[in-house]
């Protein structure tokens, strides 16, 4: 066991991959309280369905969210985060995202990010990635080092903040303020919806 907690944030186009790398975490030991997990469809629908397990409340086309799992899988639930609209999430990162909208605090989501430590620019992309329908997953554990931490999310082709960044901002995209950009034509065509 590892002595100090580490971090580790990653955001994926894919929420099967997403899921996949917190069925390993959990696998690996470490506690569903310590992982989070903040997905939005790309067409941005969210409508509330039934999964089966336990009547816990999923969303979209993530219908197909939970998918025989379970642990933290179970628990998601559906909430709004400001300039990101309706996802389905679970975990401490969606209770303190949530809590800074009802608290009024600044920052929303990317205070959130930035006060775990994920530097301001990648948070922006996160934000961005995940407005745009992609599967942020955050994980804060003493459980796994940080390598093996990085190691296991890495399995599932995470985005590369500094590569997507470069895509976002060729379509003119600065920050993540920027509400009125759409999905870009990479987003539309490429990503797989969930």
């Amino acid at each position: 066991m590892a002595s100090s907690t580490n971090v580790a944030t990653h955001l994926y186009d894919s929420y099967d991959d997403a899921k996949s790398a917190v069925r390993d975490l959990e696998a690996a030991g470490v506690a569903g309280s310590e992982i989070s997990i903040i997905s939005k469809d790309a067409d941005g629908k969210v409508t509330e369905t039934t999964d089966g397990i336990s009547g816990a409340a999923t969303g979209a086309s993530v219908g197909t969210v939970i998918g025989g799992g379970a642990g933290l899988l179970a628990g998601l639930g559906m909430m709004a985060i400001p300039g990101i609209g309706p996802v389905v999430a679970a975990g401490w990162l969606a209770s303190t995202a949530l809590g800074a909208v009802v608290g009024m605090a600044s920052g929303g989501i990317i205070g959130s990010l930035t006060d775990m430590g994920v530097n301001e620019d990648h948070a922006n992309v996160y934000a961005e990635g995940l407005r745009r329908g992609g599967t942020l997953v955050s994980v804060k554990t003493a459980e796994l080092s940080q390598s093996n931490l990085t190691a296991i999310m890495d399995r599932y082709g995470p985005v590369n903040p500094d590569a997507r960044a470069s895509i976002y901002r060729q379509e003119g995209w600065n920050r993540f303020e920027d509400a009125d950009v759409r999905p870009s034509s990479f987003d539309r065509d490429q990503r797989p919806h969930i």
